[in-house]
């Protein structure tokens, strides 16, 4: 049960990054942000990071039963597309503290629609996990809470980094980020292949 919830933990830190890279370049870019205003798009990144599991478990409980017989290289596959993705990502951050206002907007966690947009957006990894899950004919309910949970204190942190520390940190966090959900997709892999030997 330990060595579960130690991967629940890092799945929902590694899917937390985008929504932490962009908690952060918030921090950066909009000089007045207050606590409740961070509060506010915490809860909404971290809804949406527990909704979208959900959702792709659902999804892919559908056609599970047609692919048992290689659902862990579905997964594995799936895992390792969204960590390449986010290190890949990670190099194109600006690193720049300043913000324009092309980026402010882009950003502004403070416009309700941008939030929902910025919310959705980086909790579409999360989609693909839950359809891991799904695959795998794992349990859902826990890890998703665990995801949102954890996206919600993350995204909270995030934009006091922003703050006070800067851009440099939301580099590294999408790279940590990817790299986690790369090896996860490895063990379960590895998992499924010994246990086939």
């Amino acid at each position: 049960m330990r060595n579960v919830l130690v991967t629940y933990i890092l799945i929902a830190l590694g899917l937390s990054m985008d929504a932490f890279a962009v908690s952060v370049s918030s921090g950066i870019c909009i000089p007045d942000l207050r606590f409740r205003h961070a509060f506010r798009a915490a809860a909404f990144f971290g809804l949406f990071q527990f909704l979208m599991p959900l959702a792709g478990y659902f999804a892919g409980a559908a056609f599970r039963n047609l692919i048992r017989g290689y659902d862990h290289w579905i997964a594995f596959g799936l895992l390792a597309f969204v960590g390449a993705k986010m290190v890949k990502d990670s190099f194109e951050v600006r690193t720049d503290p300043t913000c324009d206002e092309e980026e402010l907007r882009k950003k502004n966690i403070l416009d309700l629609g941008t939030l929902v947009l910025l919310s959705v957006a980086t909790s579409i990894d999360a989609l693909a996990v839950g359809l891991s899950y799904s695959l795998l004919d794992q349990p859902i309910l826990t890890p998703a809470a665990v995801i949102g949970a954890l996206t919600f204190l993350v995204c909270l942190a995030g934009c006091e980094f922003g703050k006070r520390i800067g851009a440099a940190f939301e580099r590294w966090a999408e790279t940590a980020g990817g790299v986690v959900l790369i090896g996860i997709g490895v063990k379960i892999l590895a998992e499924h292949l010994s246990n086939g030997l």
